[in-house]
């Protein structure tokens, strides 16, 4: 159980260090290749919304109809679903488009805007109102990668592959993130490094809130809370994925590019489940 428990912890980890990634496509590329990006948006919607529905919601029902009765159980599953739903639902109400994560900010837009210089000594003055959005950003990333650290997490307790395949989503899905807390950072202070930084410190929120539900939920997991649990995260993540994913992919592409993405993500994860399963 320990083993499976680092592991879960690493692959969190990694899904959350994937904003740091986002913030180096941003600086480092001179121009980043939208039809590829819309592509993988759409993969891990297509990634996240199969393996929701197809694996961790018949598991979440599996585990209640085995304490409640398969009416009950199938019952509690929906609810929970659709609870998770609304838990992240309420959390994009809550952050401000100005400050939500998921609102992108382009990076060649704002070049054209303003003239910054790459300093890194504190000479060039900052602008208070984009560090705002830049910190307030991060702060929105963090509150956002809570329930999503949990799904990572305890999905890769319970079956690591099918953890490894969430946390690739997770990742994917967080790098457009890294680009919405590094952008108006870096050009707030004029420096790469800076917004680098804060871009890849947001992204230790999803482990840390990955630990802490844990931790807070260990004493109470049992057969039902797990299923209700699962069911949740089942929820989220397809929240995530139409609330998210998608739409963030048809702005970066073609609408066909981003389907064909779905398409493409759903396929390699059902080959996934039917080899190691």
């Amino acid at each position: 159980m320990e083993g499976n428990i680092l592991f879960a912890f690493m692959l969190t980890l990694l899904a959350g260090l994937s904003t740091g990634v986002g913030s180096a496509l941003a600086f480092y590329m001179k121009q980043t290749n939208e039809r590829f990006l819309s592509a993988a948006l759409g993969f891990s919607a297509g990634v996240m919304i199969y393996v929701s529905m197809i694996e961790i919601f018949p598991k979440a029902r599996a585990s209640l109809s085995a304490v409640v009765g398969d009416k009950t159980g199938f019952l509690y599953t929906t609810i929970a679903f659709f609870v998770g739903m609304g838990i992240i639902a309420l959390i994009d109400k809550l952050v401000p488009n100005f400050e939500n994560p998921h609102e992108m900010r382009d990076i060649n837009d704002l070049e054209e805007k303003m003239d910054i210089k790459n300093e890194c000594d504190g000479q060039v003055k900052e602008n208070g109102e984009l560090m705002r959005m830049g910190l307030f950003s991060a702060l929105a990333i963090a509150i956002h990668n809570f329930p999503e650290g949990i799904a990572t997490f305890m999905s890769a307790i319970e079956d690591p592959t099918l953890g490894i395949s969430i946390a690739i989503a997770i990742a994917i899905h967080n790098i457009p993130e890294g680009v919405a807390v590094s952008v108006p950072i870096y050009y707030a202070t004029g420096c790469k490094k800076k917004a680098f930084k804060y871009s890849f410190l947001s992204g230790l929120s999803e482990p840390f809130g990955a630990i802490i539900g844990y931790f807070l939920l260990r004493q109470i997991v049992n057969e039902l809370m797990f299923g209700l649990i699962f069911a949740g995260v089942a929820g989220i993540m397809v929240y995530i994925s139409l609330d998210e994913l998608l739409p963030t992919a048809e702005k970066y592409g073609e609408h066909h590019i981003a389907i064909f993405g779905v398409f493409l993500g759903m396929i390699i994860m059902a080959g996934s489940l039917i080899l190691f399963t």
